[in-house]
């Protein structure tokens, strides 16, 4: 059921109807409904997956010896789970406290391994570990029309190119001042 809720939101939308969810995941709307009394409630267990799935990719990565090979397996792996697919709903549902605590479980982690990639020379100085997240965040979107095996074929081109991107040194400054983690939080409301 929560494949397919996640499957009806980030491709359909957001606004996409209960019964879309209950279709896919071949039940009926009781059964949606008796396990998730609403749709933000249903949405609130999907984010909180997607930051747990989030967690475990990154100790995957600080479990790999070589920097750069630790950094680039926590990309592909966010990017394949499409854990940043969920990011337009922030702003739109109340965080729970179990999100914002495995939230930051996650950004303590991946600052870790950014920090561990930029101090061995494989990581540009001036990319952040919220660089990194709006990066995954812009690969987890799914293609436009129905999916395909061109439309992988193209992510995993482009998602080599931007990792080529991060590695160090970089060839073009980056334009403006790194996002905040203010100001990244600050998109799912009001911190706990």
């Amino acid at each position: 059921m929560l494949q397919a809720a996640h499957e009806v939101f980030t491709t359909q939308g957001f606004d996409a109807p209960v019964s879309a969810i209950a279709k896919q995941a071949g039940v009926g709307m009781g059964s949606l409904y008796r396990r998730y009394r609403t749709k933000e409630e249903l949405l609130q267990r999907l984010c909180l997956i997607a930051m747990e799935r989030v967690v475990e990719a990154v100790e995957a990565a600080l479990a790999e010896e070589d920097p750069w090979a630790g950094l680039e397996l926590y990309v592909r792996t966010c990017v394949g789970l499409r854990s940043g697919a969920l990011a337009p709903v922030a702003g739109t549902i109340e965080v729970t406290d179990e999100m914002w605590r495995t939230s930051r479980k996650a950004t303590e982690l991946a600052t870790r391994l950014i920090s561990r990639a930029r101090e061995a020379g494989v990581l540009r100085d001036d990319v952040t570990m919220l660089d990194v997240s709006l990066l995954i965040e812009q690969f987890s979107r799914p293609a436009p029309g129905p999916p395909s095996e061109q439309h992988q074929h193209v992510k995993q081109r482009l998602l080599a190119i931007a990792l080529d991107g991060l590695r160090a040194p970089g060839r073009t400054e980056l334009p403006g001042d790194p996002p905040s983690l203010e100001w990244y939080e600050g998109r799912w409301g009001e911190s706990a």
